[in-house]
């Protein structure tokens, strides 16, 4: 379970929350609105720890919803008890994004990728934050706590959200995703009475 805290906006002594624009039409079933307030789920390992709690506060400051996953401290974690349950709440429709954050990032997109309907960008400057959103409609952002700087963290997750999804050809293109995605999930199905593909992983190290 993730540790929730909830940051409202107030105008006029009521809370501002779910109000919505209109930003583009596409006919797929991921969502087409904007949100001016969202609800964001945040993890990270130990490796960005400190890098998460910053970016929390900016995600608070910004008068959004904020869902913690961990990790609640620099002790060593591994990545993926992190990215899957994080991962996990974007495809259930529990929040409307995430954002993760490794030592570079590579670990948690991975790791999230692996979840239906969950679109995990590593992004490493401005411009990729942007074109995940625009072309892609990256619904979980990850990054690399060891790479990038504070400034330029907090600029990434600024435009990230602010980006919205372009759709036209994109659309098109996010929705061959889809495809794949099925198509994979159905060759599971009708392969799970038989012996799974062994990748070198399934002993514990020595």
């Amino acid at each position: 379970m993730g540790i929730r805290t909830v940051v409202g906006c107030a105008v006029g002594g009521c809370r501002v929350g779910q109000a919505e624009v209109e930003v583009s039409v596409v006919s797929y079933s991921f969502t087409a609105i904007r949100k001016t307030f969202m609800n964001i789920a945040i993890g990270s390992d130990h490796r960005g720890f400190y890098a998460k709690e910053r970016i929390k506060a900016l995600l608070q400051g910004l008068g959004h919803e904020v869902t913690d996953f961990g990790t609640d401290g620099p002790k060593s974690h591994d990545y993926p008890d992190i990215a899957g349950p994080t991962a996990k709440a974007v495809s259930q429709g529990q929040v409307d994004k995430a954002i993760l954050l490794c030592g570079t990032g590579i670990g948690m997109s991975i790791t999230a990728n692996k979840v239906a309907g969950v679109r995990a960008a590593l992004c490493h400057d401005e411009l990729t934050a942007q074109i995940s959103r625009q072309h892609n409609d990256a619904n979980v952002l990850c990054l690399p706590a060891d790479l990038i700087g504070e400034a330029l963290l907090r600029r990434m997750v600024e435009v990230w959200l602010e980006t919205s999804f372009e759709g036209g050809r994109h659309h098109r293109r996010v929705r061959k995703i889809l495809a794949v995605e099925q198509q994979s999930l159905l060759a599971k199905t009708k392969c799970k009475s038989k012996p799974q593909v062994k990748q070198g992983y399934d002993s514990k190290p020595k």
